[in-house]
Formats: structure tokens, C-alpha cells, sequence
């Protein structure tokens, strides 16, 4: 039996945790036809920051890095504890995917980071 084993690298990883050594993260397998899944470079790509499943109530928890998905289910890891930059992802999360998400700790960006 042949495994088959892709990876790309797309320039610098998208840094979402504000404390980067204090978080749990689980292992997920995301889906080939993810509705999450967005079009980069011709790239079907879960972007970092992502509430996962859903922006509301049903949130399980945060996409850590940018997963792939164009050639076939992948491997990624949900944050389900930690300090996150809200200003680094892709939507600014609801309220009712942040009172989901018990663990987690959303916060705007800082002053530095604003000025940028």
C-alpha cells in the first residue's frame, strides 16, 4: 500500500494566539468539500482563525493554522483553549459562537498592532 503525502508551504503561518506557548488544541480531520474551505491561489485552504463548524452557537473551536483540502480530506488542529487575536482572523466571532466556546479568550487588537 502507497501513502500519498502533500505538503505545501504558503509563505508565513498566520499567528492567531496572543500567548503562543498557553493553548490545547485537538487534532481534526477536515473534509475535501468543507463549506469552510475558501479558494487561495487556485488552493481549496480552512483558513486559520476560522470558528469551527460554524460562526454561532455550534462553534467546537478554532482553526490553528491554515489546513489544505484540495487533494482530499486533511489533518489540522481545532483550538478549544486559549488567548486569541480577534484581529487576526478571517470574521470577527459572534457572540453566541464566544459564549460556546467557554475556554477561549478573544481579544481586540492592541494598540501596536492597530497602528500597523
Amino acid at each position: 500500500m502507497t501513502v500519498k503525502f502533500v505538503k505545501k508551504e504558503y509563505g508565513n503561518k498566520t499567528e492567531i494566539l496572543m500567548h503562543p506557548d498557553h493553548y490545547v488544541a485537538f487534532a481534526h480531520t477536515f473534509l475535501q468539500d468543507d463549506a469552510k474551505a475558501v479558494v487561495v491561489d487556485g488552493r481549496k485552504i480552512v483558513k486559520a482563525g476560522t470558528i469551527y463548524p460554524a460562526n454561532d452557537a455550534t462553534a467546537k473551536g478554532v482553526v490553528f493554522y491554515d489546513v489544505d483540502v484540495t487533494d482530499g480530506d486533511a489533518t489540522g488542529a481545532l483550538i478549544v483553549h486559549g488567548f486569541i487575536k480577534e484581529s487576526a482572523l478571517p470574521a470577527a466571532p459572534e457572540a453566541t459562537a464566544k459564549a460556546a466556546l467557554k475556554l477561549v479568550h478573544f481579544y481586540p487588537a492592541l494598540p501596536a498592532e492597530s497602528e500597523s
